[in-house]
């Protein structure tokens, strides 16, 4: 924790009656300003006689570790395409799928392609 936050968990612990124990800090601290709580559960269950103490404390206590970069999940063991990845010639090629939308019949489909790939060639001789 850093130096500017552990005053700003000591101002909302101003006005307990010190000495104070870990659990009187964290009952005090929810009353004022639960935000803080969190905070203090890091601390060691001591008598607390000052407040310069717990913000001392504060900033020896780490913080919570941040999460890591999300790992990669497994693999399927599946290829891509299914059984048709390793058929040199599948039969299936260039079919539409047995799941498309109803709402873009494949007739519909194949023309936007067309019309989208003849504009991108168009785009690329100019």
């Amino acid at each position: 924790m850093n130096s500017q936050r552990a005053a700003q968990v000591q101002v909302v612990l101003e006005g307990i009656p010190l000495p104070a124990t870990k659990s009187d800090l964290i009952a005090y601290a929810r009353a004022q300003d639960p935000a803080v709580v969190s905070d203090l559960e890091g601390l060691p269950d001591e008598l607390f006689r000052r407040l310069d103490e717990v913000g001392e404390l504060l900033m020896r206590v780490p913080s919570a570790p941040k999460p890591g970069p999300r790992l990669p999940r497994a693999e399927s063991g599946v290829p891509p395409g299914g059984a048709d990845y390793l058929t040199p010639f599948p039969d299936d090629t260039g079919k539409v799928r047995h799941d498309a939308p109803p709402a873009n019949p494949p007739q519909k489909a194949i023309e936007q392609q067309t019309k989208r790939q003849k504009r991108q060639a168009s785009a690329q001789s100019d």
